[in-house]
């Protein structure tokens, strides 16, 4: 019998980023996968990041993950979305080439020590004494293990469907995981489905590129990783069209066709990225929606219509793409269908993502009712993370809401659960201003480095710019006098003194404006450079957050316990009993989190806890 300290199931987005990341601690970790000439595959939209999303992955990548290098290896269009917007909410996001994504994703996990890659399904977990203890695949061999981390994306108990077909899989083409999605549920696990769906394919040589409106990649250089030097690949552009009454007429005539309408399909999608049958049912009103026209790759035609996902028999498909400006004459290469696909509600997870039920047994991905790459690659992390530091005996990093939005997706998983696709957004996080995406290095490296899931090469690079940060904030300690600020023609009144750092503050006043007081040496365009002048900027506001973090923090140092006996509390309703029951939550700040907890019932709780505390 083969034996590991952790074996991780799929070799998806959240997979990839468990088994890199247990390995990195230096646990003995396999990566078992249906295909290993698949693993890294980009499934759906060839493009890595977007608005909340973006942040996801700078925040996996400050910990030394896989996604953010292989966007850069494999990108062929940058942009940042929402400029018009505080930089806080600013969504770095890359369309991918795919070939090159997969490939960089492949190397990497190659070239990772402490790492073994398994190709097999994934039949039956091995249990003893109510816990995991190990893998049967469906050969019958059987592989021993502390810790699996199930990352089954749509492939747990997936079926396609494409008007009136059905076809078991996950992926077109790809089997799906029955067996073990039968063993789930019949542990009794809080299950339900979800739906996801993609476009179809298009040929771009049969597209009329002339007639539509180009989107340029960006020219400021920016990556996604900052040990990504430089732009690795010739840019190409994107284009937009729109649906129109026309393209909704053939839609609607057909809707009796979409099994979405026939009740085939009763999970429930993503509400963020619908189907175009559910854009022209929920808008009626709406005369056109926008899509996006995105290259899938340097060496090939196929091109991916971000926006028009759908299940509809294929022939309308091709109907309705040929009523859209400049697809008049287009060819579909693989029409577009909808997945539907187990999940386990993410209720029974601990915050660590080990089910609360089967110990050792963790989750990450779509599993979890989450929909995307990013969201995927998030939960992978932190899973592999804990089990890891269970097996290394090391301590975690100290994650929560007020510095990673990593904390905050699973903050709310564990505690709301799911009624359709998780999708993060940067609306979720309350405190957005410290969350930007160029600063997930300050926040998140030095953690990453203490839990030991560091390499070598991001270690020394972060020193580097740690000393570079010190004779930042010595230069920002400057006095300037306004009036030789007002003599250089900035727009401040010409009495007083401040810091430059202050000065930052002042509208008008950016930190290249502010080069001649600088030292030889710094560069105002530099990465820590923007960083350390918004941090200025944000200064009165952030330091307001301040205390509501120290609340935050304390609040998470009153722990309640797996065994809390809610019912027991006096003052609580029986449906606040029922809501914190479901989503049990670890301390006195998340059940503050719970929909309908008052801050009667949180002093309620917070007296009943201390009480035990001391029984104890």
């Amino acid at each position: 019998m083969h034996s590991f300290d952790i074996l991780v199931v799929g070799g998806g987005h959240a997979g990839c980023e468990a088994a890199a990341v247990a390995a990195r601690m230096g646990a003995r970790t396999a990566l078992v996968s249906f295909d290993l000439s698949a693993i890294g595959a980009m499934s759906c939209n060839p493009a890595i990041g977007g608005l909340g999303k973006g942040h996801l992955v700078r925040e996996v990548d400050a910990f030394d993950g896989l996604i953010g290098r292989a966007a850069d290896a494999a990108a062929i269009h940058y942009r940042m979305l929402n400029r018009s917007k505080g930089s806080a909410v600013w969504g770095p996001r890359i369309q991918a080439d795919r070939r090159l994504f997969k490939a960089a994703i492949q190397r990497m996990i190659a070239e990772q020590d402490n790492l073994t890659s398994i190709e097999g399904e994934a039949a039956e977990l091995i249990l003893a004494g109510g816990a995991v203890r190990g893998l049967v695949l469906a050969d019958g061999t059987r592989i021993e293990a502390r810790a699996v981390i199930l990352c089954t994306g749509t492939f747990l108990g997936g079926t396609l469907f494409r008007g009136e077909e059905r076809i078991v899989g996950g992926r077109i083409g790809e089997a799906s995981a029955q067996r073990l999605a039968a063993q789930l549920r019949e542990a009794v696990l809080p299950m339900a489905r979800l739906k996801t769906g993609t476009p179809p394919r298009l040929d771009g040589r049969t597209i009329a590129w002339s007639r539509l409106e180009e989107q340029p990649s960006d020219a400021d250089g920016w990556t996604m990783s900052p040990l990504t030097p430089d732009r690795a690949n010739p840019q190409l552009f994107c284009a937009i069209t729109r649906t129109n009454p026309r393209s909704h007429d053939v839609i609607r005539e057909n809707l009796h066709r979409s099994p979405l309408f026939t009740g085939a399909i009763d999970a429930r999608g993503p509400r963020y990225c619908p189907s175009i049958e559910d854009k022209i049912h929920r808008f009626a009103d709406r005369d056109g929606h926008q899509v996006f026209l995105e290259p899938e790759g340097l060496d090939t035609p196929l091109i991916y219509p971000n926006g028009i996902s759908t299940s509809l028999p294929a022939e309308v498909q091709l109907a309705m793409l040929r009523t859209m400006e400049g697809l008049e004459r287009v060819e579909m290469a693989v029409p577009g269908y909808a997945v539907e696909y187990d999940h386990i509600d993410p209720r029974a997870l601990h915050p660590t993502l080990e089910l609360r039920a089967i110990p050792g047994l963790h989750c990450a991905g779509q599993i979890n009712g989450t929909t995307g790459y990013e969201e995927a690659a998030a939960q992978g992390l932190i899973a592999g993370l804990h089990a890891a530091a269970c097996v290394v005996s090391r301590e975690t990093p100290a994650l929560d809401r007020a510095n990673s939005y990593m904390a905050v997706m699973v903050d709310d998983l564990t505690l709301h659960g799911v009624s359709e696709p998780y999708r993060m957004l940067t609306a979720r996080a309350e405190y957005r201003l410290r969350l930007r995406a160029n600063n997930a290095a300050s926040r998140l490296t030095p953690l990453a480095i203490a839990a030991g899931c560091v390499g070598e090469e991001r270690r020394e690079r972060f020193e580097r710019r740690e000393a570079d940060r010190g004779d930042w904030t010595a230069a920002l300690e400057r006095q300037v006098p306004a009036a030789d600020l007002a003599g250089s023609g900035l727009p401040v009144r010409e009495h007083g003194r401040h810091a430059l750092r202050e000065w930052l503050r002042f509208g008008g006043v950016e930190l290249r404006d502010l080069a001649a007081w600088l030292p030889a040496g710094l560069d105002p365009a530099s990465e820590l450079a923007a960083e350390m002048a918004e941090d200025a900027a944000y200064a009165p506001y952030l330091a307001r957050q301040d205390a509501e973090i120290r609340d935050l923090r304390a609040s998470e140092a009153v722990g309640l316990g797996p065994r809390f006996a809610f019912a027991e509390v006096p003052g609580l309703s029986r449906e606040m009993v029922e809501r914190l029951e479901a989503a049990k939550p670890a301390t006195l700040s998340a059940a503050g989190r719970i929909p309908g907890i008052t801050p009667a019932a949180l002093a309620a709780l917070l007296v009943h806890a201390r009480r035990a505390a001391q029984a104890a």
